[in-house]
């Protein structure tokens, strides 16, 4: 659907800015918003290679295995039907933590990975078990502590204080992380 519409979007800016004189002002932003655009994927994956490095250097060390046994409690309550010892619980963990930190680009293959683990263990392949739909709710919600591609979004756009909206994502994320959560377990009990 999309590449439908984008297309006819660009071709009526085209023929808007043809028809009012406007197509120098046009190539000048386009070249422009090109290299705006490239700098800002630049920043980002600096960004995220620091995180994934961090994330990496973690796993290593007992910091990512206390932050599992931190966050057990809560896992073993949304996930009641996955083992704790089982490899797919580290990968779910993983991904929660990976989303803590506000990585979503390197959550998604731990999720992934996780979601090919349910899948493996799922009974009835056609349809999706509850640990597969939590597992798709709570990386929906992404609830973070520290939201790195925001912070380097600002930081890159030259926001004085590109730390300032951490309260409020923190409120909203909390606050869609737990209505997901609690909204999915009652309906997972009801079908």
């Amino acid at each position: 659907m999309l590449n439908k519409i984008w297309p006819v979007f660009l071709i009526i800016s085209f023929i808007y800015a043809i028809g009012a004189g406007k197509l120098p002002e046009t190539n000048n932003s386009i070249f422009e918003s090109t290299s705006n655009a490239i700098e800002l994927s630049l920043n980002l994956v600096g960004t995220m290679c620091l995180w994934c490095g961090i994330i990496n250097i973690a796993k290593e060390t007992s910091l990512v295995t206390r932050l599992v046994k931190i966050l057990n409690p809560i896992l073993k309550k949304i996930f009641p039907e996955i083992n704790e010892n089982d490899k797919v619980y580290e990968e779910i963990s993983m991904n929660v933590v990976a989303n803590l930190f506000g990585l979503g680009n390197a959550a998604t293959p731990l999720g992934l990975k996780a979601m090919k683990s349910l899948q493996k263990n799922n009974k009835n392949k056609n349809i999706l078990s509850n640990s597969m739909a939590m597992l798709i709710v709570l990386n929906t919600a992404s609830i973070q502590i520290i939201p790195t591609t925001v912070i380097a979004i600002r930081t890159t756009l030259g926001s004085n204080n590109p730390t300032q909206m951490l309260l409020p994502i923190w409120i909203a994320t909390a606050i869609a992380g737990f209505s997901a959560i609690v909204s999915s377990k009652i309906f997972m009990k009801k079908w």
